[in-house]
C-alpha cells in the first residue's frame, strides 16, 4: 500500500466500519430500552402491518369484553326487578285464592283483601315504570338493545322485553275479588231462522262481546243427522271475544266440515244474535235452542288471570336467565381470543431480549474494537516524518 498523507483510506475504512456498528448499536439499545423488536416501519414493514391489524382485534375484543359485562348488567337489573314481580303475584294468587272462600268471609273481609290487591297493584306498575339501567326503562315493554360483543361489525347479541310488567300490561289491573256474578243470561229465546233457509240466529250475544268473565254457551246446533252440543266448546281463562268466537268455528269445523263441504257452516257474532249460515246451501234441518253464558265470582277469575301473569313473568324471567348465560359464555371466549392474539401480536413486535442482548453485547465489542481501530489508523500518516529525516 502507497505510503500518502493526503487520503488515509486504513482511516475511512475504519470510521465506515464504525459507523455501520454504531447504528446497529444504537437500534439494538432502542429494542432493549423499549420491549419492541418493531419501533418503526422500516424495522419490518410486513411485520408491522401484520400486527396493527392484530392490535386492532385485541383492543375490539376487549371493548366487546366490556360490553358484554354491561349486557349481564342489564340483564341482571330487569331480573332482579322481575324477582320481586313474581313475589307480588303470588301474594295476589293467595290473596284470591282466600277471598274466593265465600263461605267464610264477609263482604267486609273481601274488602279488606281487596285494598291490599290494590296496593300490590300499584306496586307493580311503580315497579315496571321505574326500572332502569343508565335512563333507560327496562320493564315498559319497550326495551330492545343491542350489544356489541365482537371487534367486528355485525357481531351483536339481542336483548328485548315487549311486554310491559305493570299491572296493565300482564291483565291483572282490573282484578277484583269483591265481585260476584252468579250467572249471565245471554239469551232465553229458541233460535230463528231469519226467513233464509240454512241460517238461524241464537239469542242476543251483547254479553258474548265482553272481553272478560264468559266462560260457558249452552244450547245445541244441527244440521241433518249431525249435532253439535256448543256446551262442550271450552273458552280459555280471559280469552277475548275474538277467541271465543274462534273456539265457536272451530269447534263447528270439527263438527260438519270445513268451508265447501255439504254440512259446513260459518259463525258470526252480531248484534243481534250468534248467527251459524250454512255454506253450501239449505239445511234439511236447521236448528237450534239457546244459549247462555256462565261468569265465575271475581276471586275465581283473579285466580286464572294471576295464574297467566305469573307465567308471563316467569318466561321472561327464564329469557334473561338464558341471555346472560350466553353472555357469559360470550365473556369467556372473548377472553381466550384476546389471549392467543395477544400471543401471536407478542412474537411478531416484542423485543427476545435474551437474543438482542446477544446481539447487544456484539455490538458494542465491535463499537470498542472499531474506536480503537480508527484511533490506529489515524495513526498511520506519521510515519511519513521518518522518511523526512
Amino acid at each position: 500500500m502507497a505510503l500518502s498523507v493526503q487520503n488515509n483510506v486504513a482511516a475511512l475504512n475504519s470510521y465506515r466500519n464504525l459507523s455501520a456498528t454504531q447504528n446497529k448499536l444504537s437500534s439494538s439499545l432502542e429494542k432493549l430500552s423499549s420491549g419492541y423488536r418493531i419501533n418503526r416501519a422500516a424495522d419490518d414493514a410486513a411485520g408491522l402491518a401484520i400486527s396493527e391489524g392484530l392490535r386492532s382485534q385485541i383492543g375490539g375484543l376487549k371493548v366487546a369484553v366490556r360490553n358484554s359485562q354491561d349486557g349481564i348488567s342489564v340483564v341482571q337489573t330487569a331480573e332482579g326487578a322481575l324477582n320481586e314481580s313474581t313475589s307480588i303475584l303470588q301474594r295476589m294468587r293467595d290473596l284470591s285464592v282466600q277471598a274466593s272462600n265465600d263461605g267464610g268471609l264477609s263482604s267486609d273481609a273481601k274488602d279488606n283483601i281487596q285494598s291490599e290487591m290494590s296496593q300490590l297493584k300499584d306496586e307493580l306498575t311503580r315497579i315496571s315504570d321505574t326500572t332502569s339501567f343508565n335512563g333507560t326503562k327496562l320493564l315498559d315493554g319497550s326495551y330492545s338493545g343491542k350489544f356489541q360483543v365482537g371487534a367486528n361489525a355485525g357481531e351483536t347479541i339481542s336483548v328485548g322485553i315487549s311486554t310491559s310488567m305493570s299491572a296493565k300490561g300482564l291483565g291483572v289491573d282490573g282484578v277484583d275479588v269483591t265481585s260476584s256474578t252468579a250467572g249471565l243470561d245471554v239469551a232465553q229465546t229458541t233460535a230463528t231462522a231469519d226467513g233464509v233457509a240454512g241460517k238461524v240466529t241464537i239469542g242476543s250475544t251483547t254479553d258474548f262481546t265482553k272481553s272478560e268473565g264468559f266462560d260457558s254457551l249452552n244450547g245445541t246446533i244441527s244440521i241433518g243427522d249431525k249435532s253439535l252440543d256448543l256446551s262442550t266448546v271450552k273458552f280459555d281463562s280471559g280469552s277475548t271475544a275474538a277467541q271465543r268466537l274462534a273456539a265457536v268455528q272451530s269447534a263447528v269445523d270439527a263438527k260438519f266440515g270445513n268451508a265447501g263441504d255439504a254440512t259446513s257452516m260459518t259463525v258470526s257474532a252480531t248484534a243481534t244474535g250468534l248467527v251459524f249460515t250454512q255454506d253450501a246451501g239449505p239445511a234439511t234441518a236447521t236448528t237450534a235452542n239457546s244459549i247462555t253464558g256462565t261468569q265465575a265470582s271475581g276471586a275465581s277469575v283473579a285466580i286464572g288471570k294471576i295464574d297467566d301473569a305469573i307465567s308471563t313473568v316467569s318466561t321472561q324471567r327464564a329469557n334473561l336467565g338464558a341471555v346472560q348465560n350466553r353472555f357469559d359464555h360470550t365473556i369467556a371466549n372473548l377472553n381466550v381470543a384476546v389471549e392467543n392474539l395477544t400471543s401471536s401480536e407478542s412474537r411478531i413486535r416484542d423485543t427476545d431480549m435474551a437474543s438482542e442482548m446477544v446481539n447487544f453485547t456484539s455490538q458494542q465489542i465491535l463499537s470498542q474494537a472499531g474506536t480503537a481501530m480508527l484511533a490506529q489508523a489515524k495513526s498511520i500518516p506519521q510515519g511519513v516524518l521518518q522518511l523526512l529525516q
